[in-house]
């Protein structure tokens, strides 16, 4: 099987690579601009199945590896008013398909659960082929967006503006770069 440019992976388990992924947000503030931010502590895998619609993916966050640059501002988003990792440690991703939309572009539909609050989510992917590393190991390489409303989740703390609008903008849109490594 291939897309317009790069094999697709053999079927079978493959693992997220963490220290060559990233799992990464952006959110609006002061209306304009843009503040940015990351998960360092996340695990999943991608059962690839044949036909390659049939596959699932399963993601694991540690919501407490949060990192936006700023210490005061992830204690913040670390709180109740936020992510409140306390009583949430964990978000995650669990998908349910995957269908081809043109080239080496796919939808990956799934459900993202934040606050143990569940929505359904479509991963915007770009599947960047499978290389072979210098030990002999195959890695498949992705890249994903999705938009998300964080007050669909429950995190709906904020403040107005004198000069109109919101501290904290609702949408917050996820980038992932995601390397995989194949399993046995």
């Amino acid at each position: 099987m291939s897309t317009a440019t790069a094999t697709l992976p053999k079927a079978g388990t493959w693992v997220i690579d963490p220290s060559h992924s990233s799992v990464e947000f952006v959110a609006k503030h002061l209306v304009v601009s843009k503040v940015r931010g990351r998960f360092g502590a996340f695990s999943g895998t991608v059962e690839v199945a044949e036909p390659i619609e049939n596959s699932k993916v399963d993601v694991s966050i540690e919501a407490a590896s949060i990192d936006t640059g700023d210490a005061d501002r992830d204690g913040h988003v670390k709180s109740d008013d936020f992510l409140n990792v306390e009583g949430f440690p964990t978000l995650s991703f669990r998908s349910t398909g995957a269908h081809h939309k043109d080239g080496d572009h796919w939808s990956i539909p799934g459900e993202l659960t934040i606050r143990d609050v569940t929505k359904p989510v479509d991963l915007d992917v770009e599947y960047l082929g499978v290389i072979t590393d210098p030990w002999g190991n195959d890695k498949a390489v992705f890249s994903a967006t999705a938009e998300i409303d964080r007050e669909e989740f429950g995190i709906t703390w904020n403040q107005a503006l004198e000069t109109g609008g919101v501290l904290v903008g609702k949408t917050v849109k996820i980038e992932l770069d995601v390397q995989l490594g194949a399993q046995g």
